[in-house]
């Protein structure tokens, strides 16, 4: 679903199956965030399609984190024309204890290629301009990612409407979470695109729901 100039939104709604939402950036960007779950792939590029998006206008495919739910389907896209984008924290994780999680989701290691190693500050993908933000606490080499232009906040589980995402997986913090959770607060934000739920618009919105996650949620974290 178009959601703004070259911006598509492709929410899960689905309660019994595990998975998340994905985000597509065109124009000259092509920039696809959070593939999800392997398995569900051909369908979001089927939704991406009734959006007039070819499967060959992915230039990237730009990883908030590696957690099986988001990065597992990064793997259909390996060995194609398709830039793999994660943190170097996060790759380390995966290589490590991170991987262990696939199984316990009864799926196999992905066999991805990271050709893309983010960090935190400016990137450019496709002449756009973008910020990269190293925020650990749901996983150790969790990215949210700004889009200046359109002030949006692509921000992964870091944070969602009135929720966060959980820290008792392994490289888990609390601490580190609020610590993200108030960095990415000060940013002028009109459009917060999270990994599950849905997005919230308007400044004073997302704002509202950064102050009640501050609130209402830190104390139980």
């Amino acid at each position: 679903m178009k959601i703004a100039d070259n911006l598509y939104s492709y929410e899960w709604t689905n309660y019994y199956e595990n998975n998340c939402n994905s985000f597509f950036i065109g124009g000259g960007v092509g920039a696809l965030i959070d593939p999800g779950l392997k398995s569900f792939v051909p369908d979001l590029l089927r939704r991406m399609a009734a959006d007039g998006i070819d499967g060959k206008d992915i230039r990237y495919v730009i990883n908030t984190h590696s957690h099986p739910d988001h990065f597992d389907g990064s793997e259909y896209f390996h060995g194609r024309e398709i830039r793999i984008g994660l943190h170097e924290d996060e790759v380390s994780f995966l290589a490590g204890v991170g991987g262990e999680l696939y199984g316990l989701f009864g799926l196999p290691r992905p066999s991805v290629t990271v050709d893309l190693a983010l960090s935190e500050g400016t990137a450019e993908f496709g002449g756009e301009e973008f910020q990269i933000f190293h925020v650990p606490g749901h996983s150790p080499g969790s990215i949210a990612l700004y889009w200046p232009k359109t002030k949006a906040l692509f921000s992964g589980d870091v944070i969602f409407n009135q929720n966060v995402g959980r820290t008792d997986f392994p490289g888990g913090s609390g601490a580190l979470l609020k610590k993200s959770i108030r960095s990415l607060s000060t940013l002028e934000v009109e459009l917060l695109l999270p990994g599950h739920m849905e997005i919230i618009a308007g400044t004073e919105k997302v704002q509202g729901n950064f102050q009640t996650v501050i609130r209402h949620i830190f104390p139980y974290i």
